[in-house]
């Protein structure tokens, strides 16, 4: 069992990549290529809006910086 403990930590980024890439090929293979990037992008843009508020980022300042600003 330390054995195989010892491979994982060895090649660890190679065991994600391997995992991943067999995820995505599973989706394509469903889902099609188009909606397979859709789930994707939607998936990072979903991760990047939960590290905004784990930094307890102000999203009002946050989209202000990218979004055309009107005064109320």
């Amino acid at each position: 069992m330390d054995r195989l403990y010892e491979i994982i930590e060895k090649h660890f980024g190679e065991i994600v990549g391997m995992i991943l890439g067999l995820i995505f090929a599973i989706l394509v293979v469903t889902l099609g290529f188009w909606k397979t990037i859709f789930v994707l992008a939607c998936i990072v843009i979903g991760c990047y809006a939960g590290r905004l508020i784990d930094n307890k980022v102000d999203l009002k300042e946050f989209f202000d910086r990218f979004l055309p600003g009107g005064r109320m």
